[in-house]
């Protein structure tokens, strides 16, 4: 172990890897006093497939952890991304990985396993939630729009950095039951939306936002081979798109989800016949936008809905 004095840079004679009143880090005897000194052990590594997953991570972890999220950049399209060999050499150092699953970042298990770590804690927020394909296989694996699964991730974050620094482990508990209880707040917003426009006939673009909106009672009225086109990046067919904007021009929804992620021709052409025909559009994205943190996010999200059916 590295000595914490500057005037004995050698191994510290007497260290004992202990406990001390709680707190993470070795019991040493100071060779030149005999008291006892704590050393400071390093922050947990811990990766994440989106900076989604990392901000939850560092509220659950705090200064005990550190923390690298491998898509960050609301304008990268996490259907699209490809890892790189930086990332690989970052999860064969992580003691924690956190990853969505349900195929939406599949290259973090495939360099996980090329990276030679198989002791790393994995996290997997679809296994997490619980939720399973319906029995004609479709499946929504934006599951960080949920929040009652947001609840359970964090309860699994903290249980994984338990693991790898238990002396932290009750901090990290109390942080995850501070993060539930603030998703608790949202949630009462979601259901006050419920009350006052369950039933409400809304659109999206794509399906990232659809576990939000269902909670808060809005039916999606958009074609599924439009939204499923759109989140795969293929082409939108032509009927698909005249049914699609027929929703606007015939003033069949209220509302218009849009992911800012996933723009293209088709879904511009949607959100200018929402503006043209006076129907308010609630834009979203996937991964965290700079400045704000999870439950930060989700309210101006929740907000945003709220004011767009309030008007």
């Amino acid at each position: 172990m590295r000595a914490i004095r500057a005037r004995a840079p050698s191994v510290v004679i007497g260290c004992t890897a202990v406990l001390v009143l709680g707190l993470g880090g070795s019991a040493c005897a100071d060779p030149g006093t005999g008291s006892r000194l704590t050393v400071q052990e390093p922050p947990v590594p811990v990766v994440a497939s989106t900076n989604v997953y990392g901000d939850v991570v560092k509220q659950i972890g705090s200064d005990k952890v550190d923390v690298v999220s491998i898509i960050s950049d609301p304008a990268q399209d996490p259907h699209s991304y490809e890892a790189s060999t930086r990332n690989q050499l970052e999860l064969a150092k992580a003691k924690v990985v956190v990853e969505n699953g349900g195929g939406y970042d599949d290259f973090v298990g495939r360099m996980l396993r090329g990276s030679g770590n198989s002791s790393a804690e994995v996290v997997d927020a679809v296994d997490a939630s619980g939720k399973r394909p319906a029995a004609d296989g479709a499946f929504n694996e934006h599951v960080w729009y949920d929040l009652p699964t947001m609840g359970k991730v964090a309860d699994r974050i903290a249980d994984a950095l338990a693991k790898a620094a238990p002396a932290d482990g009750a901090e990290f508990r109390q942080n995850a039951k501070t993060f539930k209880d603030d998703l608790a707040g949202l949630q009462e917003e979601t259901k006050q939306i419920n009350s006052r426009h369950a039933g409400t006939p809304v659109a999206v673009t794509e399906p990232v936002p659809l576990y939000l909106t269902e909670a808060s009672g809005l039916v999606n009225k958009t074609p599924a081979d439009f939204s499923e086109a759109v989140e795969e990046g293929d082409e939108v067919s032509p009927q698909s798109l005249r049914d699609t904007l027929a929703l606007f021009t015939d003033r069949q929804v209220e509302v218009l989800v849009y992911n800012e992620q996933t723009a293209g021709p088709q879904t511009e052409k949607v959100e200018k016949a929402a503006v043209d025909n006076d129907i308010p559009v609630v834009a979203v994205t996937e991964t965290l936008p700079e400045g704000e943190d999870y439950v930060s996010w989700m309210a101006s999200n929740i907000d945003a809905l709220k004011n767009a059916l309030d008007r």
